[in-house]
């Protein structure tokens, strides 16, 4: 009899296929935030842009993603989960179109800020559903594993596609390929997709939702800014705005009847561990993720094709990892899990710090696909314990902290191990003998390692050759030692888990479900 209600609840065929509707636009948002930077060759020749009006086209995308994650997840709370998703699919699509056939940087800009906004309704949309579809804890942890994974796939793929269609069309193309998957969300989500919202949610505070806008975008750029350009009055002024305007938003939340975030949420033991545990985990992984790829195309020479194809590894471990999740938590406890895996992460990124630039490229894709996998376990469960302890009708508030917590833990680390990476080659190219290379270009060459290629293609052999050594060991002696302090940090982080989470362990409805589910036997 005990067994029962958990059989009664468990998710069918409708559910499971209503999740790979689910994981389709999850894998756009994933490639969005990686195909353009393929495209900037392209797209600079077809559109001139200004230096500063390129970093915009970057990064306005993730800005306005970030900033409207917490608005967009309570909004969803209020006028159904799944109307929010259909909408954001809608405009996700239409801004796409706009992005592919714009016509100058300005338009590029704002088209690329409206996407922003429509990726914000995917995630904690997509997250809040599978709370709701998915009511069985065990089926729950499987369909986030697979939910985590539709990111890491888009992510992996993003630049293939997006290198494949740059062969053959012009750069919108990459764009478009956003299109027809989200036309086919709107066809079948509304028959695959339940409906769910908050019945006794009020109206929306609009000054809530502002001031939640502002802290996020003012932290994200100063830490963005503090990345490219070191300490400067900027950069630490938008951090502290923002952080003065996060203190209003949290303080007003505390004294409204109906808040944007209900705060109650942190008085859960697990769910504030598992925030804090999330974002220092996607501290060393956004670091991580760009780094490598950064070591392969400019201390191993590869193009960007290949290094893509050098990082399928890492995808699919990462894929593997999410999707194993749901069979060791029936067997060991989840803080237990998420401390292996990162403690397997941390010996990852320790084997990353020996690899030679010279032939250490297996060593690196091996060690690479290893912290990918640690790093996948800890993701999985921090996610499903965060949406799992929120009540069901918080689920979009939860699955938007859970959200914003990995922008800001990913944004804090391209800062930090970004700023860490650029003074230790900085440091190690002051002391370097760069005869024959005019001291103007030795400038350059000593402030970025992305500018020395041109720079040697431009001198006589023995010096170029003396330039690319000195620059590719300095940038190989910064990689060493931030992945380190990665390693560092993600045994800290496995020790954390350890402690804070030791008591958590799976309900009992979850170990009583003994069936397996679709795709487990």
């Amino acid at each position: 009899m005990s067994a029962q209600p958990a059989i009664a609840h468990r998710a069918g065929a409708r559910e499971w296929t209503g999740l790979a509707a689910i994981a389709l636009p999850c894998m756009l948002y994933a490639m969005d935030l990686t195909v353009l930077n393929l495209a900037v060759p392209h797209l600079s020749a077809a559109l001139r842009p200004t230096n500063a009006q390129m970093l915009w086209i970057v990064d306005i995308y993730g800005f306005m993603l970030a900033g409207s994650l917490i608005t967009m997840g309570t909004l969803g709370d209020r006028i159904g989960r799944r109307r929010l998703l259909l909408i954001g699919a809608a405009f996700f699509g239409f801004a796409s179109v706009l992005a592919a056939l714009s016509t100058s940087a300005e338009m590029l800009i704002a088209t690329r800020a409206l996407l922003g906004v429509a990726g914000a309704t995917l995630a904690p949309s997509t997250l809040s559903l599978i709370r709701n579809m998915f009511l069985d804890p065990q089926q729950r942890t499987v369909a986030i594993g697979i939910w985590i994974a539709s990111f890491s796939v888009g992510g992996t793929i993003g630049p293939l596609i997006g290198g494949a269609l740059l062969e053959h069309f012009w750069w919108g193309s990459v764009f478009l390929v956003s299109v027809p998957v989200m036309a086919l969300l709107l066809v079948i989500g509304p028959w695959l997709l339940p409906e769910y919202r908050d019945p006794t949610a009020g109206r929306l505070d609009v000054l809530s939702a502002g001031q939640s806008l502002a802290a996020v975008l003012a932290v994200i750029y100063g830490l963005k800014r503090f990345a490219e350009q070191g300490i400067g009055i900027v950069p630490v002024a938008a951090v502290l705005v923002g952080v003065a305007i996060g203190w209003a938003f949290i303080r007003r939340q505390g004294r409204l009847a109906d808040p944007l975030i209900d705060l109650r949420l942190f008085r859960a033991p697990a769910f504030s561990a598992a925030l804090l545990i999330n974002t220092l985990a996607f501290f060393i992984a956004f670091g991580s993720f760009l780094f490598v790829v950064q070591y392969m195309q400019l201390v191993m020479g590869l193009s960007p094709l290949q290094a893509g194809l050098w990082s399928v590894p890492s995808g699919a471990a990462f894929a593997i990892g999410s999707n194993l999740v749901p069979r060791l938590v029936r067997h060991v406890r989840p803080g237990f899990v998420m401390a292996g895996g990162l403690a397997l992460a941390a010996v990852g990124f320790a084997l990353l710090a020996q690899v030679d630039r010279r032939d250490g490229l297996h060593l690196l894709a091996g060690a690479y696909a290893l912290l990918s996998l640690g790093l996948s376990f800890a993701f999985t469960l921090a996610v499903d314990m965060m949406v799992g302890t929120a009540p069901p009708e918080r689920a979009g508030a939860a699955s938007a902290i859970s959200e914003t917590s990995s922008e800001f833990g990913g944004a804090l680390g391209i800062a930090m191990l970004g700023s860490l990476i650029v003074a230790v080659y900085r440091h190690a190219m002051a002391g370097a003998e760069l005869a024959g290379v005019p001291s103007r270009l030795q400038e350059a060459a000593r402030a970025s390692l992305g500018v020395v290629d041109d720079i040697a293609a431009g001198l006589p052999g023995p010096a170029a050759a003396a330039l690319l050594e000195s620059s590719r060991e300095a940038f190989a002696q910064a990689f060493r030692l931030t992945c380190s302090i990665s390693a560092a940090i993600a045994l800290a982080t496995a020790l954390l888990a350890a402690l804070m989470l030791r008591g958590v362990g799976r309900p009992p409805q979850a170990a009583a479900a003994s069936s397996p589910c679709p795709g487990e036997a």
